[in-house]
């Protein structure tokens, strides 16, 4: 057994993994549905039931690998998630295909516990710096995997794209097993209820919890809300709409990358308000040109280009944040900033659906989504100031 600290490679793939898995079928999920005779109700199971399986699994097993340690969660999660897409692949049931669709929910653990692993091996600057390359090299998994899931489904058909999930699981077991050494500081004094308990209560860890979560909610307002905006507002083909919402994106892996060159020397705090400012200001601008009358789609594109710049600079900074509150907790503390952030984007995905369908116009999205973000600002600022009060260079 490896006992060396794995490659920035290795928790690249950890992390994007679960993405693909979420998003990289949805191309397909129609045919899918035909294939298996089911109706479009109960195969919605296959995204809904795996989310919500993900976020159970993450307040799971990032408590877990703080008792019995990253290594051993990490390569149970990817041996049952490997099994997990064999058997949709074999499925011929719908039944039976959601069951095992859920148990892929376990790959879950790779975004929880790459978090908690450079937490384990960096200070918080530098924790953030290689956080921030990571959510760079991730955020190109959710443009890629859509056009790859819909290539494998055209050429080869839907069952390939589970396959290649197969492939890809029992690839990163092979290469956790050689690469991921425990990271899980040996000698550990046992953890007691009340650790968990000063976690919960620990308005800094909330804080920056919910900064995360709040700017994380912003894309999912926009990517929720854009299409019925784009189709009934400017009848936009799909081609463009795909176009602009890859804006968002892109915005995200600049901030992202200069997350990973400048917070070991800036430090958390900076970059986090600096992210929230320069989201605000955008969306804001974008949302007054609209009331004064530019309604051109470049306005919203343009203004949700600096919401996903400032999510960049934001979000992998208040994750080290989160779990930096208590490093003996960080698989534990990352796990509840995911799960807070999934929920968030739950809760935001349904109120700007019921919203944005009944008048669907560009100035309503982008009062939704300036709304979040100038919670996530809120929440940014009483982060920064609970951190100082704290003794903390941040």
């Amino acid at each position: 057994m490896t006992r060396t600290p794995p490659h920035l490679a290795t928790l690249v793939l950890l992390t994007a993994l679960p993405v693909v898995t979420l998003n990289m079928f949805l191309p397909s999920l129609p045919a899918m549905t035909r294939a298996l005779q089911a109706t479009e109700a109960r195969m919605a199971w296959v995204v809904s039931g795996y989310m919500v399986l993900t976020a159970l699994m993450q307040l799971a097993l990032g408590p877990l690998s703080d008792r019995i340690g990253r290594r051993p969660v990490i390569l149970s999660a990817l041996g049952v998630y490997t099994l997990a897409s064999l058997g949709c692949v074999l499925a011929r049931d719908a039944n039976l295909f959601i069951a095992f669709r859920l148990l892929q929910g376990a790959i879950a653990a790779g975004t929880v516990l790459s978090a908690a692993i450079i937490r384990d091996l960096f200070d918080p600057r530098h924790a953030a710096g290689r956080m921030g390359t990571v959510s760079a090299s991730m955020a190109l998994a959710p443009m890629l995997g859509p056009t790859i899931g819909g290539l494998l489904d055209s050429v080869i058909g839907w069952r390939a794209i589970f396959g290649l999930y197969a492939a890809l699981g029992a690839a990163g077991l092979v290469l956790c097993w050689l690469d991921l050494g425990e990271t899980l500081k040996p000698g550990k004094r046992r953890l007691r209820a009340g650790d968990y308990g000063a976690l919960l209560r620990s308005a800094r860890f909330w804080a920056y919890t919910a900064t995360g979560g709040l700017s994380l909610g912003s894309f999912y307002v926009f990517i929720s809300g854009v299409s019925f905006v784009a189709v009934d507002y400017w009848h936009l083909s799909s081609l463009w709409i795909g176009l602009g919402t890859g804006s968002i994106t892109a915005g995200f892996i600049l901030g992202a990358l200069i997350t990973a060159r400048m917070a070991p020397r800036l430090g958390l705090g900076p970059l986090i308000i600096a992210g929230r400012c320069v989201a605000v200001l955008g969306v804001g601008l974008g949302f007054l040109l609209f009331w004064g009358g530019a309604t051109s789609p470049l306005v919203l594109f343009g203004c949700t280009l600096s919401a996903g710049f400032g999510n960049g600079l934001t979000v992998a900074n208040a994750a080290t944040g989160a779990v930096s509150v208590r490093p003996d907790l960080a698989g534990t503390a990352s796990s509840l900033f995911g799960a807070f952030g999934m929920g968030m984007g739950a809760a935001l995905t349904a109120l700007t659906l019921q919203a944005v369908a009944a008048h669907p116009t560009p100035g309503l999205l982008l009062g939704v989504i300036l709304t979040v973000l100038m919670l996530a600002l809120a929440a940014g600022i009483a982060a920064v100031w609970l951190e100082r009060r704290a003794g903390n260079a941040g």
